[in-house]
Formats: C-alpha cells, structure tokens, sequence
C-alpha cells in the first residue's frame, strides 16, 4: 500500500504507520536539505537552512514552537535554531490545534 504524499511550496506530508515512539513524542531530524518532524504517523518536511549540518538537542518544546540546538557548516559550535511549525502545518492544511494537543515532548533521532 503507497502513502500520501502532499507538496506544498517545499513542504510536503507523508502519512504512514508508525509505532516506533511513544503517543506523544514528535521527533526532529534533517536530511537532504529538509526538516523532517515526525509524529501519529505523519512526516513533514520542510525546508531547512541551507547550512544546516544536523539537529542536536531541543531545548524547548512550546505547542509549535520549537528551540533546538544545531550544528551548521559554517560554525563549529552548535547555535540555537528556532522552528515555528503553525505556518507550516497551516499550508498543509493539518488543523494545528489537533495535531499539536498530545505532543508533550521533542527528541532529535537520526537513524
């Protein structure tokens, strides 16, 4: 069975099963040039900053906002990066109240 994927100016969302984390904790990655936050089976993916070299740590977890520390190229230590999903998750059309609300916790994963 295929997923959905929609694309929306460099954002796109990819519904899928996943049980690999608990029910209401979100994971932060990057890779190719994009953001990726997973969480209840959804992966979006955005844009991330063109020197972006990996996500750290979050720091801060505010229902959307997120404060995390990233690694870039042309720094050799990490520095604060700050993501505001609501813009992104309101030109995917996902309803931020309900997609937001059982989020309690942020990790960084890469596999």
């Amino acid at each position: 069975m295929g997923h959905k994927i929609i694309m929306i100016d460099n954002m796109d969302i990819k519904v899928q099963n996943s049980s690999e984390y608990s029910s209401n904790e979100a994971i932060l990655s990057s890779g190719d040039g994009y953001t990726i936050f997973r969480f209840g089976g959804y992966n979006v993916r955005f844009k991330a900053p063109y020197s972006l070299e990996r996500y750290l740590t979050v720091k801060e977890w505010d229902n959307g906002y997120i404060v995390v520390m990233a690694k870039y190229k042309h720094r050799d230590d990490p520095e604060e990066e700050y993501i505001d999903l609501d813009p992104i998750l309101e030109g995917l059309y996902i309803d931020k109240a309900e997609f937001l609300r059982p989020i309690k916790k942020v990790s960084v994963h890469y596999a």
